[in-house]
């Protein structure tokens, strides 16, 4: 099965730095499968044949706490999950790029999301956020970013086990997760042939 591991808080602003070879080495010394990283800022594809994925973060947790010396927060998400995510985002969700900026918060379990939704302050006029398949989606005026109360989520009691990832980066793990699929399925089939 696919997953995507979402690190919580490395490579940000010169703290807690990752390089991404030592990731990818630190998972597969786990006995991950096909460990890939996007970008700088804690995406890794991988496969394992885990069913538990609290489990499976906390495996990780411990993995990066020993390898890299700082604790790290990881959400494990399913191939299926970040489907759902993507697919059932909130109607126009990320279609109007130029007007609005898109986040999506992906939440450690047991945390859900219309919970930590209704004490969410937001500035009206400026920001939306809509809970659904287990995250948070996040949309403010671009224009008005500046008066948005969106940034105070750092002082929130939930920021600590919650991920924000932007729109383009959701949907980039997307697409990426997809195509590896693609091709282990055309490779099935020229095996059929």
């Amino acid at each position: 099965m696919k997953f995507v591991a979402l690190l919580r808080g490395i490579n940000v602003g010169g703290r807690n730095p990752v390089s991404m070879p030592r990731l990818r080495a630190c998972l597969e010394n786990l006995q991950l499968k096909n460990v890939s990283t996007y970008i700088q800022s804690g995406n890794v594809i991988f496969e394992s044949q885990h069913r538990n994925l609290p489990r499976l973060s906390v495996e990780i947790e411990a993995a990066l706490t020993r390898d890299f010396g700082f604790p790290s927060v990881v959400m494990v998400v399913s191939a299926a999950q970040l489907e759902q995510v993507i697919a059932q985002a909130p109607p126009m969700f990320g279609e109007q790029s130029a007007e609005y900026r898109y986040d999506v918060a992906f939440l450690k379990p047991p945390a859900a999301a219309r919970d930590i939704l209704s004490t969410i302050r937001l500035k009206e006029g400026v920001d939306q956020a809509f809970a659904a398949n287990d995250v948070l989606y996040f949309q403010r005026l671009t224009e008005r970013a500046s008066q948005s109360h969106l940034p105070r989520l750092t002082s929130h009691p939930a920021y600590k086990i919650m991920t924000i990832r932007n729109w383009n980066t959701a949907t980039q793990l997307h697409r990426l997760i997809r195509s590896d699929f693609r091709h282990v399925d055309a490779e099935k089939q020229k095996g059929r042939n």
